[in-house]
């Protein structure tokens, strides 16, 4: 079973070198990697360049923003099961992969997981723990979703239901994970570990208007999917999140 992993990036000379060595080290060894910079100009891509025999595809040009990158490796893709690791973040260890493979072997069409946010110095000092097992679609009203980034799905789910919305600025993730779940019903397995490090200060983090854009495309992306909702009940995810800066990995 061929996995593909999908990296964008654009000025990560910061971070990348770890998002790839933890690709690269995976025991799983049916991996197709494919790394899309946007013309990075800060030394990214000399770093890309020190692994370029074991990448299997490399695409560095201007690109229309992340999403726009993303659909640019997942069309690249050949793989049975598709997966994305930004190049801020990390595989936990080196068994993730074959896990994740396991998993997809009772035949469902989606697999996802458990992730950590890290410091940006520290990968080992865990800041929040994001837990993916209570996840259900009546969640997406709320604001709610599995974490993304530990999301795997078969190469045919995008091929039928399409892919990111570029018209989004930060919550086209939402957006294709409520179209996928809510409206098309792909069927789905939590694999309940952590297989993400994630560092924290990211896009929909970033400042306070950053989270109003945000929560503005989650309440669209609901509707335009079908789904019930309204500002106030995405904001009242919030509160829960508060449990997450104290729980730790079992």
């Amino acid at each position: 079973m061929l996995v593909s992993i999908i990296t964008v990036a654009y000025n990560s000379k910061a971070t990348i070198e770890d998002t790839i060595k933890s690709v690269l080290g995976q025991a799983y060894r049916d991996i197709e990697y494919i790394v899309i910079d946007g013309g990075s100009t800060d030394g990214t891509l000399e770093i890309i360049g020190k692994y370029k025999d074991r990448i299997s595809k490399i695409v560095s040009e201007p690109d229309n923003g992340m999403y726009n990158a993303i659909n640019k490796g997942i069309r690249l893709a050949t793989g049975d099961i598709i997966g994305l690791l930004h190049s801020d973040d990390v595989y936990i260890n080196e068994q993730v992969i074959g896990d994740i493979a396991d998993e997809f072997r009772s035949g469902v069409d989606s697999v996802y997981a458990d992730l950590v946010y890290v410091e940006r110095d520290n990968l080992e000092k865990v800041v929040r723990y994001y837990d993916s097992s209570s996840f259900d679609v009546s969640k997406f009203a709320y604001g709610w979703m599995p974490a993304h980034p530990t999301c795997f799905f078969r190469k045919y789910v995008y091929d039928r239901h399409g892919l990111y919305k570029e018209d989004y600025s930060i919550a086209a993730d939402y957006e294709l994970l409520v179209r996928f779940y809510a409206r098309f019903n792909v069927s789905r397995s939590y694999l309940h570990k952590v297989i993400v490090k994630m560092r924290s200060g990211g896009i929909s983090t970033k400042n306070f208007l950053s989270n109003i854009v945000l929560n503005r495309e989650i309440v669209r992306s609901c509707r335009e999917n079908g789904v019930a909702t309204n500002i106030f009940k995405v904001y009242s995810k919030y509160f829960a999140k508060l449990f997450q800066l104290v729980k730790r990995p079992d």
